[in-house]
């Protein structure tokens, strides 16, 4: 059992975990490739992305349905992204059980910013105290959504 073992009672299906061992590579690949924001993004991408953050996965009598994975120094800064529940297991709350392990997960207290970026899960992430960037004109990024894509 790992710091974000969550299951909510013996009855419960589901289970949330931080054991990088459980995580399912070929199904997290499998959804991001057909997610809005990282559409064809190759296998060894997402393993390596895997490996450099802190992850959580979601899942339903051992098999993964859920993901989510926090870039992070585990001390000043956080970055939540790649965070989905498989379409036939939404509706159950577990997109918020989710979001209460990663923040009660012990490398993620006292940050002084943690980040996201979504199109559609505004809702969700307001609950657990996300809002609008305070100060957009301070930030900046470099774009490059096809990066994954090649020359």
């Amino acid at each position: 059992m790992t710091s974000a073992d969550h299951s909510e009672s013996a009855m419960d299906p589901y289970d949330i975990s931080d054991d990088a061992a459980r995580l399912d590579i070929d199904a997290i690949h499998a959804y991001l490739t057909r997610s809005y924001w990282s559409p064809g993004i190759p296998r060894d991408l997402v393993a390596r992305a895997v490996q450099g953050a802190l992850c959580f996965g979601v899942y339903c009598q051992g098999s993964q349905v859920g993901f989510a994975r926090v870039i992070t120094d585990r001390a000043t800064f956080a970055y939540l992204s790649d965070v989905y529940i498989l379409e036939p297991h939404r509706g159950r709350g577990l997109s918020k059980r989710l979001m209460a392990a990663v923040f009660a997960h012990p490398a993620l207290q006292g940050l002084r910013r943690f980040m996201l970026a979504t199109k559609d899960a505004h809702g969700l992430y307001r609950q657990f105290g996300f809002a609008e960037v305070a100060r957009p004109e301070r930030l900046m990024e470099i774009l490059n959504p096809n990066a994954h894509l090649g020359p």
